[in-house]
C-alpha cells in the first residue's frame, strides 16, 4: 500500500488536468507502483500467498486499464507505457497490430470473393 506522499507525487506527475485523481492514467501508475512494491515484498517473503493473490489482482484491473486506454486514447497509451516502461504494453501493441493484420487479410480474401463472383455473374450474361 502506498503511502499518502507517494500517492499525490504520482498523481501529480500522471494526470491529466489539474484537478486529476482518477483518470485511468493515473489508476495505472499508481498500480504499476504498487505491483513494484508487492513484487519487492514477494521476493523476501516468498509463501505469502495472500499478497500474491493481491499482487495478481492488481496486474488484472492494470491490463484491464491499459487495454480501455489503448481502445479510448491510443496516444496517451502510447506515452504513458513510455513513462512506466511496461512490458506489457508492448505485448499489447504487438497483439492488436496482430489482430489488424489478421482482419486486413480476412477483407481482402472478401473483396477477393466478391470480386470473382462479379466476373462470373458478368460472364454468364
Amino acid at each position: 500500500m502506498l503511502d499518502k506522499k507517494a500517492k499525490q507525487r504520482i498523481i501529480a506527475r500522471f494526470r491529466v488536468h489539474e484537478n486529476d485523481t482518477g483518470s485511468p492514467q493515473v489508476q495505472i501508475a499508481i498500480l504499476s507502483e504498487e505491483i513494484k512494491d508487492l513484487a519487492e515484498h514477494l521476493k523476501t517473503h516468498k509463501h505469502d500467498h495472500s499478497s500474491r493473490r493481491g499482487l495478481l489482482k492488481k496486474v488484472g484491473e492494470r491490463r484491464r486499464l491499459l487495454k480501455y486506454l489503448q481502445k479510448e486514447d491510443e496516444k496517451s497509451f502510447g506515452e504513458l507505457a513510455k513513462k512506466l516502461k511496461l512490458k506489457i504494453a508492448k505485448k499489447m501493441i504487438q497483439e492488436e497490430e496482430e489482430k489488424r493484420r489478421i482482419e486486413e487479410e480476412i477483407m481482402a480474401k472478401e473483396q477477393l470473393r466478391l470480386d470473382t463472383l462479379e466476373e462470373a455473374a458478368k460472364t454468364k450474361e
